[in-house]
């Protein structure tokens, strides 16, 4: 998701032995719903940890003083940071049915907050094709490349889709890693994961949220 970072895949990669994120976000998802039960938008929002957060602040040159709080026109500056996506970027989110994938719009009602010295945004992704009452969901926050982390520590809000259910499944972090580790072990340094068939190592370690909506 960090794409102002990506060169430094390349030290990801190589080093495969040590193979980690590094940037981390709490993410919280809100459904909605329209009046027949069908899902047609996702509120993301992204909770940075707190050296990234100070690492983006210190790089636009925002709250000098150290003291954790921002003027509004430092938040206003502020604003935005994130969503500033290359063609062909998924937002770190997929949404799929029986492992189709939904297309999804860019980030609407782009919103950011800043307390405690951590950046939180929000954004709001509408699918193209609303999904039917009935039909079971998927929805996974991830970076593929696994640079960045997502965790879901937090309900999902249904507030606004009232008929439809979500349970997050998590992931086994510890035995997903050790065997990454040793695959990517094998692998020397000038090689690619994808072609040495472990693509999308991020989607391995990220939550998976299962979505069922009833017809109101």
């Amino acid at each position: 998701m960090i794409r102002q970072l990506a060169p430094f895949l390349l030290i990801l990669w190589a080093a495969p032995l040590t193979a980690h994120p590094h940037v981390f976000i709490d993410t919280q998802l809100a459904l909605v719903a329209d009046d027949q039960g069908q899902l047609t938008h996702v509120r993301v929002t992204w909770q940075y940890d707190a050296l990234y957060s100070l690492l983006v602040t210190e790089d636009m040159g925002l709250d000098a003083d150290g003291d954790g709080v921002l003027t509004k026109a430092e938040l206003a500056a502020l604003n935005g940071f994130d969503m500033r996506w290359v063609d062909g970027f998924n937002g770190d989110l997929v949404v799929s049915t029986e492992a189709v994938n939904i297309p999804l719009s860019g980030p609407t009602e782009i919103a950011t907050q800043f307390d405690a010295g951590q950046i939180t945004t929000s954004h709001l992704r509408a699918l193209e094709t609303p999904v039917s009452a009935g039909t079971t969901i998927t929805i996974k926050p991830y970076d593929a490349t696994y640079y960045t982390a997502y965790d879901i520590t937090t309900k999902i809000d249904i507030a606004q889709a009232p008929s439809c259910r979500a349970r997050v499944e998590m992931p086994n972090v510890s035995a997903t890693m050790e065997a990454l580790q040793q695959q990517l072990a094998q692998l020397d340094a000038q090689s690619d994961p994808a072609d040495a068939g472990l693509p999308d190592i991020g989607a391995q370690m990220a939550p998976t949220v299962n979505v069922s909506c009833a017809a109101p």
